[in-house]
């Protein structure tokens, strides 16, 4: 089996793979401080948890935007699960040309997320990935990053809303009854859903505009994705899993070849 690991700005998600099966998905904080140890112990807890046992991990595979927490996450594995990962970025193959003008400024998870969506739903294509930024990522036919825009998240928005602000109150982020708020808690959600609706519906029009393609494939992911998909007619597909499956995908095209050396260890850049 396969441990697919996506380190985000807020969550390390997990997914155990067995072949192109999901067999568990499971996740941890990313924010919080752990040593080698810590991180180890946790992850063959979660995994026992979810019925799989060390001995059935074949392979592991890693893409990170966090790189602060990678030296412990990485050492970790490598002690307590036994194999020493993939690491997305450093001499892996992803299938995925980068066409911009810069392509080491790309994140390493929006190049995972345009192959599994490149391999599964085929291209010309945008990639819309609702995290602690929103990403929206132009993915030609021949399964080349040709573009991206990055706006704040949802959640960032809204942070910034009641951290910023003396008198607005900490909200749950759900779309409110209507938009023709009456209250402080609605008009707050109302801003930031309906915002975000709009938002996404104007990136993908002008997107398509631009790139001369008005009917391109939308796939959206993320954790508030599916809100917004379920709002935006012009998102064709949305799928939780998207970054885990580009990860399989990924691992699949570099099976056989050694893991690079950990370029997260002490004296390495």
């Amino acid at each position: 089996m396969l441990l697919a690991v996506d380190v985000g700005n807020t969550n390390i998600t997990f997914g155990v793979y067995d072949g192109e099966r999901e067999v568990s998905t499971f996740r941890m904080m990313s924010l919080l401080s752990r040593t080698s140890d810590e991180f180890g112990i946790t992850i063959l807890a979660l995994l026992e948890r979810n019925g799989i046992k060390k001995d059935d991990i074949e392979g592991i595979i890693v893409v990170s935007v966090v790189p602060g927490i990678m030296h412990a996450l990485i050492g970790g594995l490598t002690r307590y699960v036994g194999k020493r990962p993939y690491i997305v970025g450093f001499g892996v193959d992803t299938g995925i040309e980068i066409k911009t003008d810069n392509p080491k400024e790309v994140g390493t998870d929006r190049i995972v997320d345009a192959a599994g969506a490149y391999a599964l739903y085929g291209g010309p294509l945008l990639v819309l990935d609702f995290g602690t930024a929103t990403t929206y990522d132009m993915v030609d036919e021949k399964g080349a990053f040709v573009a991206g825009v990055t706006a704040p998240g949802i959640g960032i928005s809204a942070k910034a809303l009641w951290q910023n602000t003396a008198k607005l109150p900490e909200i749950e982020i759900k779309k409110p009854a209507s938009i023709l708020a009456k209250e402080t808690i609605s008009s707050m959600q109302a801003g930031l859903v309906y915002g975000q609706i709009g938002q996404t519906k104007y990136m993908i029009e002008e997107m398509r505009r631009e790139a001369g393609i008005p009917d391109m494939k939308v796939v959206a992911t993320g954790g508030l994705g599916r809100m917004i998909s379920e709002e935006v007619k012009e998102i064709d597909i949305y799928d939780a899993t998207l970054t885990l499956k580009g990860l399989q995908i990924i691992y699949e095209r570099n099976r056989g070849r050694a893991p690079q050396e950990n370029p997260y260890e002490t004296g390495r850049e």
